[in-house]
């Protein structure tokens, strides 16, 4: 079996990387594991997992528990902050990072957008190049629960003012992949997460949003062969 990988959702759920994980595993043969952040999915808060940090802690913890080496990790949205975060702690179970239309940095002019009191519908606006093209989304009008997960552990910013001077201490091999349409995080914002991290490479997605995994997961896949 090839190298394993770690995904790493975002603020959407486990949903929105359940389908690419499939994807994954059936185009390299590796084993993939999908984790569902605690909070997320009505499940518990773990008990002193308050921050990414902590939650970066505890994946790595996992990693060494279940024996796991040479691990890729991706992470999209808030996933892809978490990985950075996870890639920080230096472990050497990992190998590469790929940070998906991440959050979590402050760039000047390019602010991430609000979305704590975004309904499904509005959310789903700012994240697809082509919306029209998936289900359509829940008819409740409220944030979703998972983003109210999301806050609480990222706070009402969604952004760490400290990471992006951080991420230069990130010393492996990292690709920062972008949506030309994302609305969430523009894909300047993307660049300025790049040009922070030594080893890095940026890719643009085009006719992609906020989340390839969804929109364009093809196109997403077969940029990983860089890694």
């Amino acid at each position: 079996m090839n190298n394993p990988f770690l995904l790493l959702h975002g603020g959407g759920g486990v949903q929105t990387m359940a389908g690419f994980a499939d994807l994954l595993a059936e185009r390299t043969r590796s084993q993939v594991l999908l984790p569902t952040h605690p909070g997320f999915g009505g499940t518990p808060r773990s008990a002193g997992v308050t921050t990414v940090a902590d939650l970066a802690a505890s994946y790595v913890e996992t990693l060494e528990e279940q024996d796991l080496a040479n691990v890729t990790v991706i992470g999209n949205s808030f996933g892809g902050w978490l990985a950075a975060e996870i890639a920080l702690r230096k472990s050497p179970r990992i190998r590469a990072v790929v940070i998906v239309d991440g959050i979590g940095i402050e760039v000047d002019g390019h602010p991430l957008t609000d979305v704590s009191g975004l309904s499904p519908a509005e959310l789903r606006s700012l994240s697809f190049h082509d919306p029209s093209k998936l289900p359509a989304p829940p008819s409740a009008g409220g944030p979703s629960p998972d983003v109210q997960a999301l806050i609480g552990y990222t706070g009402p910013t969604m952004s760490d003012p400290t990471l992006i001077k951080r991420l230069a201490e990130i010393d492996i091999p990292t690709h920062v992949i972008w949506g030309e349409s994302d609305r969430i995080a523009d894909p300047q914002y993307g660049k300025a997460y790049a040009a922070a991290i030594p080893r890095s490479t940026y890719t643009l997605l085009p006719r992609t949003g906020h989340l390839p995994q969804l929109e364009t997961p093809e196109e997403l896949l077969a940029t990983l062969t860089t890694i």
